[in-house]
């Protein structure tokens, strides 16, 4: 009777048979390959594989047979489960898979180098000596690490942005900023210490095409990043001018106008400074994207010109000192640009900014002018010209920001405005002479009417040099003239600037 197969074993005697029949030297080799073969397959049993997959389609009886650990009961071979439901071609025992949310993170970078922003950069004139050290040139080559965790869940991002970069506070030198940069697989673009944020504001360039919520939530999870917000872009607040409009509609006195030597920044296009109405009137400049050609210079020399023009396009504080600072081009501009301007005008001293511009919600936007107001500046913004059912404009809408919509001759609202809870107060902005790039021009827009009220601040402190930001606020409101429902509403705020009220109300 033939002897019985034992499996995992070789017969003694028919070893033996071998060992007869073969030269010594082929019989020693084979000893020692059936050794490891037998060794081979008892670390198989012993450690059983256990398969990783993503596949939709496995039923849970299949995930069970991939799985070694389990129970193999009603499992074929391969590690597939023998049932009628079973999948052809899906995955077998031992085989290893990608899980889809890697490649969904960490696309393939694109074929074509993403768009940049101007790195921020300085430059002055008219006196003006505070020149920051130049930003760092962009690293070289980007790898993006495998594995980055979402330390939360990605942002839903509002509002116009940068669609590759980020910006992020950190703690820390410029060594510090490249790891976070090496640990993330980002580009560090620029870098700077902000005056008004009181930390490293940094850049960061996103290469291989990562959504900018899922790299802002990536970069939660390192605790030397403080604030982590997108590279939002903003508006100018400029609407088409229907022409003739006088400029003398403005409820001031142009005899008794001054704001004599206040200090008032202007965050804008370029400017023509060769322009008369400008003349004496621009104490200092500053370009933060210094790499763009200047194109147009309309809209912030209408802003500087209603603010402090001279001669016959006089403005509302003639006397008034301007520090423009030029971080806008083509209509547009970015977060990073705009802070390193309110850095610039919050390091000269200046009393009032105006910020005739609109863009989403940013919290390094809201904290730097939060801790501008806390410096005793009075902060204007244009409430914006999107129209009445449009989001909140920013920076009118922070609580430290003066909101200002525009009406017309008959003290009507201007249509395109924004409408909301922000709105602080009215002031002329429709179809006003005011000077431009080109001579003189007729403007209209919320931009323009926040130029007015700035100009009215500036009367206010060159009469009360002492009065706070606080108190000239206060005053506004209170001697506002109501111009629709009573008390303050969503289209007028509290109502028209009433500029010889506001300076006749007591502290």
């Amino acid at each position: 009777m033939a002897a019985k197969a034992i499996p995992g074993k070789v017969r003694r005697g028919r070893a033996r048979r071998l060992r007869r029949s073969l030269p010594s030297g082929i019989a020693s080799r084979l000893r020692v390959i059936l050794h490891a073969a037998l060794l081979a397959a008892a670390a198989f049993v012993a450690a059983p594989a256990s398969a990783q997959t993503n596949d939709p389609n496995l039923t849970q009886k299949q995930l069970d047979c991939l799985d070694r650990t389990t129970s193999a009961g009603g499992c074929d071979k391969d590690g597939g489960a023998r049932n009628s439901d079973a999948t052809p071609g899906t995955a077998t025992g031992g085989a290893v898979f990608l899980p889809a949310l890697i490649v969904d993170l960490f696309p393939n970078p694109s074929a074509g180098a993403a768009p940049q922003t101007p790195a921020n950069g300085t430059s002055s004139s008219n006196g003006s000596s505070n020149t920051p050290p130049p930003a760092p040139t962009p690293s070289g080559p980007v790898t993006v690490p495998q594995g980055l965790n979402l330390a939360e869940p990605p942002r839903a991002i509002s509002g116009e942005f940068v669609p590759d970069e980020v910006l992020v506070t950190v703690e820390g030198n410029a060594g510090v900023v490249q790891q976070i940069a090496n640990s993330f697989g980002l580009q560090v673009r620029s870098q700077r210490q902000s005056l008004l944020l009181g930390t490293t504001l940094v850049r960061f360039g996103i290469t291989d095409g990562r959504p900018v919520g899922v790299v802002l939530a990536q970069l939660a999870a390192d605790g030397r990043t403080q604030r982590r917000e997108p590279n939002h872009i903003y508006s100018l607040q400029q609407a088409a001018g229907i022409v003739n409009y006088a400029f003398e509609r403005i409820a001031l006195d142009a005899k008794q106008a001054s704001g004599e030597n206040v200090r008032v920044a202007v965050i804008d296009t370029g400017i023509d400074d060769t322009n008369p109405a400008l003349a004496g009137v621009i104490a200092g400049q500053y370009d933060a994207m210094p790499n763009v050609p200047i194109e147009k210079r309309d809209h912030g020399t209408s802003v500087d010109g209603l603010i402090a023009g001279v001669g016959p396009l006089e403005g509302m504080a003639p006397g008034a000192k301007i520090y423009h600072a030029r971080a806008f081009e083509g209509g547009k501009s970015t977060m990073d640009v705009i802070l390193s301007a309110l850095d610039w005008a919050a390091s000269h001293d200046v009393r009032i900014i105006n910020m005739s511009f609109v863009g989403p919600k940013n919290d390094l936007l809201g904290t730097a002018c939060r801790n501008a107001r806390a410096a005793g500046i009075a902060l204007v913004a244009a409430a914006g010209n999107n129209g009445p059912k449009a989001p909140y404009g920013y920076p009118a809408a922070f609580d430290s920001v003066i909101a200002v919509t525009a009406t017309d001759a008959k003290d009507g609202l201007m249509p395109q405005a924004n409408r909301g809870a922000y709105v602080f107060i009215s002031a002329p902005g429709v179809e006003m002479v005011a000077p431009s790039g080109a001579g003189s021009d007729v403007v209209t827009g919320t931009s323009f009417a926040a130029a007015i009220v700035s100009g009215a601040i500036a009367n206010l402190i060159h009469a009360a040099p002492d009065r706070s930001a606080d108190d000239i606020e206060k005053a506004l409101a209170a001697t506002a003239k109501d111009l629709g429902p009573k008390g303050r509403d969503n289209d007028f705020g509290y109502g028209l600037l009433d500029i010889t009220a506001a300076g006749a109300a007591k502290e």
